[in-house]
């Protein structure tokens, strides 16, 4: 299986940096804002439920330095229940077509339907994220193809609803790995070029606290791989498992999460709070920069 190729040699002693996707590579590290357009998300569901809220609220993750925005409209928080197709895109095909007019970042539809899928990139959206990496919808992998559009696969196992009933793993880094490859063997049947690809180790999806922090701790095992990876630790579970915090007062929590996968060579993030995350970025890698021998 050929994979896009790293952006250059790691360094002694370091994690490998993997890649950005092509729309991105132009800049240090990436940020993805979440908009959740939903009554039931664990952190903000409710918050931006309406158009009118939701195209307010990206627009301010845009003022706050997202470099693309991840529309959603269908919960995926442990224990969710389905929405039907129809009312998914109720809620973000409106959101999509607005932004795509105003924005000036790349959307991204975070959806497991590939009818919901087709109707965003329709609506302007330029990117696909599945959480379920195409396993919801055998359609997916076709539809990406057919459009040439960048979609991220995301490791989960079940369904929202059950994936956090007893959740086990012999060796989470090589499982992750080996069901994420076979994923992307699938899509890449299905002609998506491999530079369209991106992985998401799924933090919080279908993992205990332990293989939380073994993905955080260890990115290099997607890394290796030469796709683009992204990692969406905000506000998650595990956060609260170790400090005792509810979603809203796990910012420092995620601001960690971040800082250690960034460091151990993750540069793609998906966040609530991009104001937050970007200044964490902007340092980190100002400190790398310095530490670098110069030539």
């Amino acid at each position: 299986m050929r994979a896009a190729r790293t952006s250059g040699p790691a360094r002694r002693g370091m994690a490998s940096v993997g890649p950005l996707p092509p729309m991105l590579r132009d800049r240090p590290f990436a940020i993805m804002g979440v908009v959740n357009v939903t009554p039931d998300s664990f952190f903000d569901g409710g918050r931006y439920d309406t158009a009118a809220l939701a195209v307010r609220h990206a627009r301010s993750l845009v003022e706050e330095g997202a470099d693309l925005l991840d529309i959603g409209g269908e919960s995926t928080r442990p224990g969710a229940l389905p929405v039907s197709e129809t009312e998914e895109c109720r809620r973000v095909i409106p959101v999509i077509r607005k932004l795509a007019r105003s924005a000036g970042v790349p959307l991204s539809i975070d959806t497991s339907k590939a009818a919901v899928a087709r109707r965003a990139l329709d609506a302007g959206a330029a990117l696909i994220n599945d959480v379920s990496a195409g396993r919801n919808d055998p359609g997916m992998a076709a539809l990406a193809a057919r459009r040439r559009c960048p979609v991220v696969l995301m490791h989960s196992r079940q369904t929202p609803r059950d994936m956090q009933q007893a959740p086990r793993y012999g060796d989470v880094l090589r499982e992750v790995r080996s069901e994420l490859l076979a994923c992307v063997r699938r899509f890449l049947d299905a002609g998506v070029r491999s530079r369209d690809i991106i992985l998401d180790p799924g933090i919080g999806f279908a993992k205990r606290l332990e293989d939380n922090l073994a993905l955080l701790r260890r990115p290099d095992v997607l890394l290796k791989t030469g796709f683009p990876v992204l990692i969406g630790p905000s506000r998650k579970s595990f956060i609260g498992a170790i400090t005792g915090k509810e979603p809203r007062e796990r910012l420092a929590g995620t601001l960690a999460a971040v800082a250690a996968a960034y460091v151990n060579g993750a540069r793609f993030f998906r966040v609530h709070d991009v104001k937050e995350t970007r200044d964490l970025l902007m340092v980190l890698s100002r400190i790398q920069e310095s530490s670098r021998p110069a030539r």
